[in-house]
């Protein structure tokens, strides 16, 4: 029987409650000898997040600069013990573009998916299993995936008028865990346009 699929013991819950929200998760995954991709999905289901406290050391930039454009987002969080978002936040705000790279999708991923993509936004589905919210639209349109509910919520609609005035879609997409083209869609249905700035005189 695979490790993965044991119910997780006190003693284990104690030391991903303590670990986790340090970003220490491959160390949890290590210790329990459990996978990463699970470890993030228990930590995902009892809410458990990782902390946002210490600033970005001119190493840590600098080593980001050197991993993220082909690395795994999530491995060079976890090295670093900080967030997905965190990651991608530094990331953009230093001018770092990834390489379009799709790491091979598990099984124990796939089913992950299915399961969770009907009814789940896409930036839950991501952050359960650990990959971008644009790898995760890629693979359920490969997969031939559907929303059950693609029904936008009263709160999506507010954000996006919100937002749209200083985001672009892609940034307002990634927000709300919606696909680029949905929201695109719901952009022009919603008859929004841009702020014209005025000419300096």
């Amino acid at each position: 029987m695979k490790k993965s699929w044991v119910s997780w013991s006190e003693n284990e819950v104690k030391l991903l409650k303590r670990l986790f929200p340090c970003g220490r998760a491959r160390e949890v995954a290590e210790r329990t000898g459990r996978p990463l991709t699970a470890v993030r999905q228990k930590a995902y289901g009892m809410g458990i997040k990782t902390r946002e406290r210490r600033k970005w050391s001119a190493s840590e930039v600098e080593l980001l600069k050197k991993l993220y454009p082909n690395g795994d987002t999530q491995s060079i969080a976890d090295r670093f013990g900080r967030s997905l978002e965190s990651i991608r936040r530094k990331a953009s705000k230093v001018g770092l573009k990834r390489e379009e790279t799709y790491p091979l999708w598990t099984r124990q991923e796939e089913a992950v998916l299915k399961k969770l993509y009907p009814h789940k936004s896409l930036r839950d589905v991501a952050s359960q299993i650990g990959r971008t919210v644009g790898a995760v639209a890629h693979k359920a349109h490969r997969l031939g995936l559907r929303k059950s509910n693609p029904v936008w919520s009263k709160r999506e609609l507010n954000l996006v008028k919100k937002l749209y005035p200083s985001r672009t879609a892609q940034q307002i997409a990634d927000q709300i865990g919606r696909t680029v083209r949905a929201t695109e869609l719901r952009i022009f249905k919603l008859g929004l346009k841009k702020r014209k700035q005025k000419a300096k005189t």
